[in-house]
């Protein structure tokens, strides 16, 4: 399952190499039927969709996994969004984001065995007000994923935000946050970005830093099981 806002949603360009269908890696439409995968994948914001990490994820996982084994990527990002406002289940961009994301879960279960949550969210919550905050709230809101899910032990992958923002030190921040609840939480592990770059606007990883971080989120989840 795909969590958290804009750099999960994706924002890269969406290239040739992207939109190569393999029927082992599926997703769902907005009406909720099975399809195979292509980017973009998320499709809550029509206006802002590109290429996210999810692709490159599952076609980096079914390299290493027995081969009658398919991937399917639950997309519930939504740009822009907070982690306040995952919690709170706030209406955000016509997006209830905490019943979506069950919502979601509940297809996702008529398939298969929900295996991980892939997490990348933080650009909104960069402040000196709720940076403090962050770890706290993140542990809330997995315990929340987790009890939804029905998995106290569900992997939980998260990325670190950029190393490209006009406010780097808040960024910095939420990334101390994140490997800090990392240390308690055994059944999580943090994705570096650090090497990864923009797409110009320093708030959005580039498509080649997309397919980087959706290979490192596999190589977690592949050294995890």
């Amino acid at each position: 399952i795909m969590a958290g806002q804009s750099n999960m949603a994706g924002r890269g360009l969406v290239e040739p190499q992207d939109t190569i269908l393999n029927k082992r890696i599926l997703s769902i439409n907005k009406n909720g039927e099975l399809i195979v995968a292509k980017e973009p994948l998320h499709w809550y914001e029509p206006e802002r969709t590109g290429l996210d990490c999810g692709y490159s994820f599952a076609e980096t996982l079914i390299k290493n996994i027995p081969g009658n084994i398919s991937v399917l990527l639950i997309p519930t990002a939504v740009g822009g969004s907070s982690i306040s406002q995952w919690l709170s289940d706030s209406l955000y961009r016509n997006i209830k984001l905490l019943s979506n994301f069950k919502e979601k879960t509940e297809i996702a279960k008529q398939f298969g065995i929900i295996k991980g949550i892939l997490w990348h969210q933080g650009e909104s919550d960069a402040n000196e007000k709720d940076s403090p905050l962050y770890k706290q709230r993140l542990g809330l809101l997995f315990l929340k994923f987790r009890t939804i899910i029905g998995n106290t032990e569900l992997p939980v992958f998260i990325g670190e935000l950029g190393s490209f923002s006009d406010s780097q030190s808040n960024f910095d921040l939420i990334n101390k946050q994140v490997h800090s609840y990392a240390m308690e939480d055994k059944h999580s592990r943090v994705i570096s970005t650090k090497d990864l770059k923009d797409k110009g606007d320093h708030l959005h990883f580039n498509s080649k830093g997309q397919r980087t971080m959706g290979k490192r989120f596999a190589e977690a989840n592949l050294k995890m099981l």
